[in-house]
């Protein structure tokens, strides 16, 4: 049983729980040796340090040196050779996109990521405007609806503002959109998804989100790109200011 005033998992399932959770040291040390290597502390072509020396640099185990170099590989950002270590990649940048370390406990982390999701959602409204069949507005409008009975239920409607916006981007017909939303889903969105229907039922904007939505749904609906995108930016904008609350409170 959770202890009194603490959430539960059922508590969390439904968007009534903080999400968020400290970066693990291996999280810290992937993102310190990225800047490390962005700062030309290890320049291209050269190698990084034993392991033992970066226990002693880093004041962590040769665990989590071993897990956050293996990122680093992943990454296509440093690169083992074979009885000689790992290097620096030889264009110093990432070969893969990553933001799985991202610091969620970090306000300007999460003003960074809100940004990015602006430019991403905010255009790809402006093209569903633009391209959506009767086909694909019906579907929009259907989750359009469904949100607006979750919240007729006081119920967070996480899922069913996840949908609405995947709707949009389908109507995109850009394949290329969809496969960035899943990416960005899977890292980044439902963590802010979820945080944010929190933000707006304890500051009780829930129909206002709605409100928003709704605006959304009307630029797309009557074919107007430009108001699409600015209902969309005004929208992620609103939301990020709410979120910035419901981590002060």
């Amino acid at each position: 049983m959770a202890k009194a005033g603490m959430p539960d998992d059922r508590d969390v399932a439904a968007g009534r729980g903080p999400l968020d959770r400290p970066p693990s040291l291996v999280d810290k040390l992937a993102q310190r040796l990225q800047a490390d290597i962005r700062a030309g502390r290890y320049p291209p072509g050269s190698r990084l340090p034993a392991e033992q020396t970066m226990c002693a640099l880093y004041r962590v185990s040769r665990a989590t040196v071993r897990e956050a170099v293996g990122r680093l590989k992943h990454d296509g950002l440093v690169a083992s050779r074979q009885g000689a270590g790992a290097f620096i990649a030889e264009s110093g940048l990432p070969a893969v996109f990553r933001l799985d370390i991202a610091d969620f406990s970090d306000a300007q982390e999460i003003r960074n990521i809100v940004e990015l999701l602006i430019a991403v959602e905010a255009a790809a409204s402006e093209h569903a405007a633009r391209r959506r069949t009767a086909g694909d507005l019906e579907i929009i409008r259907a989750r359009l609806e469904a949100m607006q009975t979750a919240i007729d239920r006081n119920e967070p409607g996480v899922d069913e503002d996840l949908t609405f916006h995947r709707s949009i981007i389908e109507a995109t017909h850009n394949p290329f959109f969809c496969d960035l939303s899943d990416f960005l889903d899977q890292r980044v969105r439902r963590f802010i998804r979820t945080a944010r229907a929190n933000s707006a039922r304890f500051l009780g904007l829930t129909q206002a989100v709605q409100g928003e939505h709704q605006a959304i749904f009307a630029a797309i609906a009557s074919g107007d790109g430009p108001g699409a995108r600015a209902a969309a930016e005004r929208h992620l904008l609103n939301a990020a200011a709410r979120l910035e609350l419901y981590l002060e409170r």
